[in-house]
């Protein structure tokens, strides 16, 4: 799924139904803009979201604190950043494009909607890549 100009925020965004669901949220952010989802989730599910980028240039050569920051903000309203803290390489075989995990979000999900937003923090536009659950079956995303 990739987002646009038109999802500047998650209200904004589409919806993961499930978001236990396996989804790849595509997304190109500089300094200045920023992109939004929202993730569906029961009570004890298992919440998942990874930021990466391409491993390429320019990208990948970007200092942490260029990097976009993506922040999740749970039904009650806390916020919470995902913090870069790795730069793992990871091949994807279906696409043959190769990844930089920078971060990774695991947590015990409360009922509800989850907002996603990506922003950015360089004045070069940056691909992005957040990975959003875990289960490989078809998904529901409704705008």
């Amino acid at each position: 799924m990739r987002l646009t100009a038109a999802d500047r925020t998650p209200a904004a965004g589409p919806l993961l139904v499930d978001g236990t669901v396996s989804f790849a949220v595509y997304a190109t952010v500089r300094e200045g803009t920023s992109r939004g989802f929202r993730v569906g989730m029961r009570a004890g599910q298992r919440l998942e979201i990874q930021l990466l980028i391409p491993d390429r240039a320019p990208a990948n050569r970007l200092a942490s604190a260029s990097l976009p920051l993506v922040a999740v903000i749970d039904p009650a309203g806390r916020r919470t950043p995902l913090v870069i803290d790795e730069r793992t390489p990871f091949y994807e075989p279906y696409s043959g494009t190769a990844y930089l995990y920078l971060a990774r979000l695991t947590q015990t999900a409360k009922t509800g909607t989850y907002q996603v937003i990506v922003t950015g923090r360089s004045s070069t536009k940056v691909p992005v890549v957040i990975g959003v659950g875990y289960r490989e079956v078809p998904g529901t995303v409704r705008d």
